[in-house]
């Protein structure tokens, strides 16, 4: 059989670390190693308060799929593998090794003595529950995909789990290392609603929400891997980024990420204030809804591509953004250099002629945008690209929850969309949001190719890493080919902290964990 280290260390981890940027993490900072304890003293009454403009949709790793939740969600679950934030490859979470008896078989053992945070055990058959959950049509759970090609998974003994796929399985490591694959406890899911009441095996736990206001967490004392050092831990909901900002500087609120462009220098002229910057693995798309006529019209999608100048976004952006045509970016498993100018050029007049001959203004465009991050700024300079090239647009904007509802049913015409990748693998970009499985779920855009999934499913079903590349590389330049969707800009992971905050450890898909932070 082939052994978990050998396959892992030489094929993962390296391809992982050709995908995706150095962690930058904050000054002084602790490094991470998630199998050793924390504060042998732990000192009680350290709290941080982290301030997001908008609310959790939910806090079961298994019905949400976001940013916000997964904030909350990656403090009170864990996942059987994790990316390590310092050299970026995959390495055992829960899980103790893996191993490869054949290539549709993985046969991975459990760390022993883990509990759930209601005092249940951690074993194969929570983690059965969980993924058969995941994947079960009638759960409807937004990152299915991460588990589409699995057949059957066996608890084999309590501490052994043998998952049967369909056929090879390339990036299987990587999907059990999402946020969205993390274990539940069983119980705890027949019992309550985990979308209110989360239950895992992570370093916090649970203590209350307010809906609109704040979700409140404590340490786990119990936790297996050392108690946190932190007491407590608040996501505060703070509707203004300006009034964010202002109670950071003010010392109500300690910690806050995915800083605006517009309020940057602000934010690094705070004197007790650490600034932390770093390209990441995040993208954003303006998307054309493929479900309707327009979207499903190549002069259509054309004319819009040609009237939006990404340029303008990205200068507006004071350096927190990419400009890079590839939908699959420049830290991401698959990226071609030669995709980076791959998509239709920005040229007004062009734009107009096609709105003019083709009648593409006589009808009134509803273009939806959250009213968080950069997505408001970036309708409205749209917007004003758009009009000027003959279309007449009309922006809707909606929180965060409603948005995503709003954009899985495919009640807009345009929309901008966004990916952070939290695998930092191609296909884990392509597959969840365009390919026709996924239509309705994580394919908001509606697209439905036969030839695009064909080929995104050739890059998933090889474990030849090479021939992956040259399937993704296919892939993506169709969508580029067929102005699928305008790429407004490629992230970069920001964070600003109270600088009495020790060890926070942000990942270039924009996630970070808690387990190591102190307060001075």
């Amino acid at each position: 059989m082939k052994k978990y280290w050998l396959v892992f260390l030489t094929v993962l981890g390296m391809i992982l670390l050709a995908a995706c940027s150095q962690s930058t993490i904050p000054e002084n900072a602790e490094t991470s190693d998630s199998s050793s304890s924390g504060s042998d003293t732990p000192a009680e009454g350290q709290e941080i308060i982290y301030a997001s403009t908008t609310d959790a949709v939910g806090l079961s790793p298994i019905l949400t799929n976001d940013s916000v939740s997964s904030s909350v969600i990656g403090q009170v679950y864990e996942t059987l593998f994790e990316r390590d934030p310092k050299t970026l490859e995959l390495v055992p979470k829960l899980a103790e090794s893996f191993e490869n008896p054949d290539e549709l078989t993985w046969t991975i053992k459990l760390k022993e003595g883990v509990t759930f945070q209601d005092g249940t055990p951690f074993n194969a058959e929570a983690v059965k529950y969980t993924f058969d959950k995941l994947r079960d049509p009638a759960t409807a759970a937004p990152r299915a995909s991460l588990l589409e090609p699995v057949e059957e998974i066996t608890a084999v003994d309590d501490l052994t789990v043998e998952i049967k796929t369909k056929y090879p399985y390339g990036s299987m490591v990587a999907a059990l290392s999402h946020s969205n694959a993390s274990i539940v406890s069983p119980t705890a899911d027949e019992k309550q609603d985990l979308m209110k009441e989360p239950v895992g095996t992570g370093p916090f736990k649970f203590v209350s929400w307010s809906t609109g206001d704040q979700i409140v967490l404590e340490k786990n004392e119990d936790y297996w891997g050392g108690a946190p050092t932190l007491s407590k831990v608040t996501f505060k909901v703070v509707p203004e980024t300006s009034t964010a900002i202002s109670m950071l500087q003010t010392g109500e609120v300690n910690f806050l990420d995915a800083l605006p462009a517009d309020q940057l220098s602000r934010i690094e002229a705070i004197e007790n204030v650490e600034v932390t910057k770093q390209e990441g693995t995040p993208v954003y798309w303006l998307s054309p809804n493929h479900a309707t006529e327009r979207g499903q019209n190549p002069e259509f999608r054309k004319a819009v591509a040609a009237a939006v100048d990404r340029d303008a976004i990205v200068d507006q952006l004071n350096g927190l953004g990419v400009r890079n045509d590839s939908i699959i970016g420049p830290k991401v498993f698959g990226y071609n250099e030669a995709a980076a100018d791959g998509a239709t050029a920005y040229d007004p007049e062009a734009a107009k002629k096609l709105v003019e001959d083709n009648g593409f203004g006589d009808e009134p465009i509803k273009l939806l945008a959250a009213n968080r991050g950069t997505f408001v700024q970036m309708a409205e300079i749209v917007q004003s690209q758009l009009t000027e090239a003959g279309f007449d647009v009309q922006i809707e904007t909606m929180e965060w929850a409603t948005f995503l509802d709003t954009a899985r049913a495919g009640d807009y015409d345009l929309t901008f969309l966004s990916w952070s990748n939290v695998t930092g693998d191609g296909s884990e970009m392509l597959y969840p949001n365009f390919h026709s499985d996924n239509v309705g779920v994580s394919n908001m855009s509606q697209y439905n190719n036969p030839e695009f999934d064909k080929l995104v499913e050739q890059s998933r079903t090889t474990v030849d890493q090479a021939e992956r590349e040259e399937y993704l590389n296919q892939a993506n330049e169709l969508l580029l080919n067929e102005d699928v969707g305008v790429v407004m800009y490629h992230g970069v992971i920001t964070s600003a902290t109270d600088n009495k905050i020790k060890g926070l450890e942000m990942d270039p898909n924009g996630q970070w964990s808690l387990y190591k932070v102190t307060r001075e």
